[in-house]
């Protein structure tokens, strides 16, 4: 017997939420890495826009996904809804996560530590929700789980050397452990062909690798004297895997850049705003590391890397509005022509 048919509510959540919630994160990212650059106005209207569309995703989530009673039991029978909601609740924490980390740059920490509880109540919850699919290979979303765990580390981290919490850093340090076994799991399910057919969620394999590294670089930045949270060893491993782990997304960057010019997919899609995350995750692991490992030539780098980020995130904002005008005025003209 046939499951049931999906709402149209329901059909337009599997296209867009997602890619929704990895706008949030998107521009969030753009708030953090405006901050490191010294653009200080910029990231606070780029950190209001992130929590302006964390708010409209956060009640469209609840108001499309969570309906009680009979309607949820039936719509959680469709197929593929799962594996639409996993992917969109992980990228959901680490989003919120983003937004924790813009507000801690801003100097409000009692807000980002909100939150982090948030996003710590988000997080299980969201990895208990069943894998994608029965396939052993997966799209770029198949990083999303790594993702949400290195966004944790990363606001921990950031929280750690504001309010010099030495618990915290040393949680958000296993955190970032744990966030890099699960990019090894994700890599082992990524499917490779991806990379030259893949709409733009296949840039998550570099994005991701750029969030961890930007979750070293903090943890890095969070030890003081007063705190004296890791020892010679220590800093010195968490030097050389942040390092690696840069310059692992720079040529991962450069490979998919490249796999772009071979293959063109000139068509947009809102799974664009996945390659945009990772232009703009790079270019703030890069300053990040650039002010923890005091490396100038970095500073350069991340902030070209930075603007290009900005106008990426420009044209792929000017298309989903455009392309969400679209939507509208032929749904207008078809209710006319039924009267």
């Amino acid at each position: 017997m046939p499951g049931p048919s999906p709402s149209p509510s329901t059909d337009w959540w599997a296209q867009r939420a997602p890619s929704a919630s990895a706008a949030v994160l998107t521009t969030g990212t753009l708030s953090v890495g405006l901050d490191l650059a010294g653009y200080g106005v910029l990231s606070r209207i780029a950190l209001g826009l992130a929590c302006a569309a964390w708010l409209m995703f956060a009640a469209d989530f609840t108001l499309r996904l969570l309906p009680a009673g009979t309607r949820w039991r039936a719509q959680a029978g469709v197929p593929g809804l799962v594996d639409t909601v996993a992917p969109a609740a992980l990228t959901t924490v680490a989003a919120t996560a983003v937004l924790g980390t813009g507000f801690s740059a801003a100097g409000s920490q009692a807000l980002a530590a909100a939150l982090l509880v948030l996003a710590v109540l988000l997080w299980p919850v969201s990895l208990a929700l069943p894998a994608q699919g029965g396939e052993r290979r997966r799209p770029g979303t198949v990083f999303a789980r790594c993702m949400a765990t290195q966004g944790l580390a990363v606001l921990g981290a950031t929280l750690a050397a504001a309010e010099s919490a030495a618990w915290l850093a040393h949680a958000a340090l296993v955190l970032f452990w744990l966030g890099l076994v699960l990019y090894v799991l994700a890599l082992a399910r990524f499917d490779v062909r991806q990379v030259a057919e893949g709409r733009g969620d296949h840039w998550l394999v570099a994005g991701a690798l750029a969030l961890s590294a930007l979750a070293g670089a903090r943890l890095i930045s969070s030890d003081s004297a007063h705190l004296y949270l890791w020892n010679v060893d220590d800093r010195g491993v968490l030097r050389h895997v942040t390092v690696v782990l840069l310059v692992v997304t720079l040529v991962c960057c450069a490979v998919l850049l490249a796999a772009e010019f071979l293959r063109p997919r000139p068509r947009t899609d809102i799974r664009r705003w996945a390659t945009v995350f990772t232009w703009a995750k790079t270019a703030t692991a890069a300053l990040a590391v650039a002010a923890a490992l005091d490396v100038s030539w970095l500073d350069g780098l991340g902030e070209v890397l930075l603007w290009v980020s900005v106008a990426a995130w420009l044209v792929v904002t000017a298309w989903a509005v455009t392309s969400a005008r679209a939507c509208v005025v032929p749904g207008r003209v078809r209710s006319r022509a039924r009267r």
